[in-house]
């Protein structure tokens, strides 16, 4: 089944009265999940942005419903055992609904401000795949687990109390990169989120994690494949374009950034094209966190043509 739910991006002013909104929205509207990037910052100018792991205990405690989870965490914000703590807690509270995202940090002027040390990128990647073997592992294992790494180490480390969920929850790791991400998607990933993708390019990229993942001996069906969909959508072309001039842009410079630009049946058509070759989830770029109404029109108009239950 194709599930449909909305990626907001907390940097951009999410406050408390916004998140409870969002949420309220996606559990009455029928969406199938919320996620929400990790930033402090993303400015200038600088805006109010929630703590991802406080807004996400938030959501676990006050939806019934839907998924929710990080686009995610990067290693340089915590030390991986604080995050693979928090997240088993989170998603016991939730019953079993969230899905951690994890990344390798990349925005060199929130680290700063904040005294976050952002290293050399083969450095971050070092880090990242030594954060996902320690999240797995404390996920994973009923018995104290020992690990010594380059940057990161355990000693008869376990995690108490032990999962609800099998194996804790599932991880994501959101990416386009051939060289790098992948390969770790294919060793580690339980989903994989490919980045505003077009749809020739996300076929080859397809094809590529499926020959990964068999060398990892694991079965292509064992990843669920994921899409983050850039967006402006109006209910008509009246609607389209009013959205645009609110956003200061014309349809074809959107579109150089693969932003879908259209009518909410053209994004049914769009939407179908990419589950036709094997997306299994959309998480629809919602940028202004106060346009309820437009997160209404949009479930209104397209999640019925996906969701049939």
């Amino acid at each position: 089944m194709t599930a449909i739910g909305f990626l907001i991006e907390g940097q951009y002013g999410l406050n408390w009265p916004r998140w409870q909104g969002i949420l309220k929205a996606a559990e009455d509207f029928g969406y199938k999940h919320v996620f929400r990037s990790d930033h402090y910052t993303i400015g200038p100018p600088d805006l109010d942005s929630l703590e991802l792991w406080v807004s996400l205990t938030y959501a676990a405690s006050h939806t019934s419903r839907i998924e929710f989870g990080s686009l995610v965490t990067p290693v340089t914000f915590r030390h991986p055992p604080l995050t693979a703590r928090m997240a088993a807690a989170v998603d016991d509270l939730s019953n079993g609904r969230l899905v951690l995202g994890m990344g390798a940090g990349w925005h060199e002027r929130e680290h700063r401000q904040f005294g976050v040390p952002l290293y050399d990128v083969p450095t971050r990647f070092e880090m990242f795949e030594e954060a996902l073997q320690i999240t797995l592992s404390l996920l994973r294992s009923d018995t104290p687990v020992s690990f010594e790494g380059k940057h990161f180490s355990l000693e008869e480390a376990i995690l108490l109390p032990r999962p609800q969920r099998p194996g804790g929850p599932p991880i994501l790791i959101g990416g386009n990169g051939p060289k790098r991400t992948l390969p770790l998607v294919a060793r580690y990933a339980s989903e994989w989120n490919a980045d505003a993708i077009l749809l020739d390019e996300l076929k080859e990229k397809m094809a590529l994690l499926d020959e990964l993942i068999e060398q990892n001996g694991r079965q292509p069906a064992d990843v669920k494949r994921s899409l983050v969909y850039k967006l402006l959508c109006g209910k008509d072309e009246a609607d389209l374009q009013a959205r645009l001039e609110e956003r200061g842009a014309t349809a074809d410079e959107l579109r150089a950034k693969n932003t879908f630009v259209g009518t909410t049946a053209m994004l049914v058509d769009d939407l179908g094209r990419y589950a036709d070759v094997g997306v299994e989830r959309f998480m629809l770029q919602w940028l202004d966190l106060d346009d309820i109404d437009g997160l209404e029109m949009i479930a209104s108009e397209v999640l019925p043509h996906f969701h049939t239950d």
